[in-house]
């Protein structure tokens, strides 16, 4: 080729008048390229399914032993509401720092850490001796369970290209998996052992399956640790806000949507034991309300590979206000199977739709940070829900307020996705 010069070249590339140079390959990388939406992709995925639905226990076992546990220690419901809201704030803080770590180091050390956490949390909470050891220890058990969600969805997003929203819920259900086969396995591991004994067990299992499952994914993985995104293309969403505006907005928009998400999914086996139908009735409902929260899911990913994320998450918001709203009028047992597997479809898809949000609208290379983030304000909606829905129980002897504090979140959830939908046809009719 002759000499040229950097501008001239630059035109005549630009004009197709060259062909593309291509930078070198990477040595640090493996010889043969990753191509996204490939084979390959789809078989990481299914693995980050199986390693998130089983360290996602620790989000959901805590719901089932909630009464027995308040049982042995004579504490409140209150009291012993902080158990979920150290676990959610571990998980939340902990899916911030995993997160960067994934950025930096990859998903496999990220993961590794979250499971050294996991297993020994859990042991540790099995052998607990005292009510704030007991609600301490699942701070632990949060930050061990926090690889499991925001960091999986991020990675999970830089595996696929056509099939990225798709993807971001497959993933994002492993949490629900672990929800609808978790619960009635903790139930019965209570009644045949006892609550101490299933903690240890659980710990123990977790550690062994989900390295033998992180393993797996490390061959798959190969040499990769980060990604670039340098060629990413422009976010397809501007909703002339800039990244820290919006960011905040989703946040206070997670907060209030998981305040409401919290109430069933926190109390809804103590809701069970109190109108006498038992605590196992409750974690059958969980759990069928984790299926049903599957479907869920899968069908938003769908969804918003045509719609979008905002108009999916505000969907499955007002969705969500009409089954809390249900749950205000109906309490029999047969109403409570129906409703529970209502309020599972109508949220299922909700904060995940976060993680797509983010994908159209902000940088590609500012993914995993603000999704670390919001998931994390969606954690301190689900703690404070948890805890102040105990509370309000504890003043009015019923759950029926805890209801109606639900509904008046989603309402603001609600507010501000309408705001950003506006917003959004607004910039289409100038363009």
């Amino acid at each position: 080729m002759p000499n040229i010069a950097p501008c001239c070249l630059t035109r005549r590339l630009r004009a197709g008048k060259l062909p593309p140079v291509h930078a070198p390959a990477d040595s640090s990388r493996s010889s043969t390229a990753f191509i996204p939406d490939s084979g390959q992709a789809w078989v990481r995925l299914a693995l980050a399914v199986v390693i998130g639905s089983i360290g996602s226990v620790g989000m959901w076992s805590v719901v089932v032993v909630l009464p027995v546990v308040q049982g042995e220690f004579a504490a409140t419901r209150g009291a012993i509401s902080l158990a979920f809201t150290l676990t959610m704030l571990g998980f939340g803080l902990g899916g911030v720092a995993t997160g960067r770590i994934t950025d930096r180091f990859g998903i496999v050390v990220a993961m590794g850490l979250s499971i050294a956490f996991l297993g020994l949390a859990y042991v540790a909470a099995g052998l607990s001796t005292t009510l704030w050891q007991f609600i301490a220890v699942h701070f632990l058990i949060g930050l061990g369970t926090s690889a499991t969600f925001a960091p999986l969805m991020a990675e999970a997003s830089h595996w696929f290209e056509r099939y990225r929203g798709l993807a971001v819920t497959i993933v994002a259900s492993g949490n629900y998996v672990g929800g609808t086969l978790w619960p009635p396995l903790v139930n019965w591991g209570i009644q045949s052992a006892g609550w101490r004994t299933s903690y240890i067990a659980i710990g123990i299992f977790c550690a062994v399956a989900m390295t033998i499952v992180l393993a797996a994914l490390r061959v798959q993985i190969g040499a990769e640790t980060t990604r670039s995104h340098a060629n990413a293309p422009p976010p397809r969403v501007d909703l002339r806000l800039s990244t820290n505006t919006l960011t905040v907005m989703l946040c206070i928009a997670s907060i209030a949507c998981c305040v409401a998400m919290a109430m069933p999914q926190v109390h809804i086996v103590a809701y069970c034991g109190d109108l006498g139908y038992g605590v196992a009735r409750g974690a059958e409902m969980l759990s069928l309300m984790m299926a049903f929260g599957v479907v869920s899911r899968i069908g938003s990913g769908f969804l918003a590979d045509r719609i979008g994320g905002i108009r999916t998450l505000l969907i499955g918001s007002v969705a969500q206000g009409i089954a809390l709203l249900f749950y205000l009028f109906f309490d029999g047992l047969t109403s409570l199977y129906v409703i529970s597997a209502m309020f599972g479809l109508f949220q299922g898809g909700i904060v995940p739709s976060y993680a797509i949000i983010v994908r159209e609208s902000m940088p590609a290379s500012e993914a995993g940070t603000r999704v670390g983030l919001i998931i994390f304000a969606s954690v301190f909606g689900m703690s404070f829900g948890g805890w102040v829905s105990g509370v309000i129980f504890d003043a009015s002897g019923s759950y029926a307020a805890a209801f109606l504090n639900g509904l008046l979140w989603n309402a603001l959830n609600i507010t501000i996705m309408v705001a950003l939908l506006i917003r959004a046809r607004s910039r289409l009719a100038m363009a």
